[in-house]
């Protein structure tokens, strides 16, 4: 598993976990890990989002070549 760490983290925010993981009977650590797992999946619209610029970075799709396979075989 990994680590991180955040630093600059408001106090108000520091005490308002440490008051959620007690009323949870969690420790600080494991509400900030719950809350992290909730946050995790990505929305429908992230994505497709994500879907929509890895398809940027591919590159243009080619063409039907249906209609230059008919010209050839019709120029014969």
């Amino acid at each position: 598993m990994g680590s991180v760490v955040i630093r600059n983290l408001d106090d108000a925010i520091i005490n308002q976990f440490r008051t959620k993981a007690e009323l949870n009977n969690r420790s600080l650590e494991a509400e900030l890990r719950e809350a992290l797992a909730a946050q995790a999946p990505l929305t429908p619209a992230q994505k497709l989002a994500l879907v929509e610029k890895v398809a940027a970075m591919s590159p243009p799709r080619a063409e039907d070549s249906t209609h230059l396979i008919r010209q050839d075989r019709d120029s014969r």
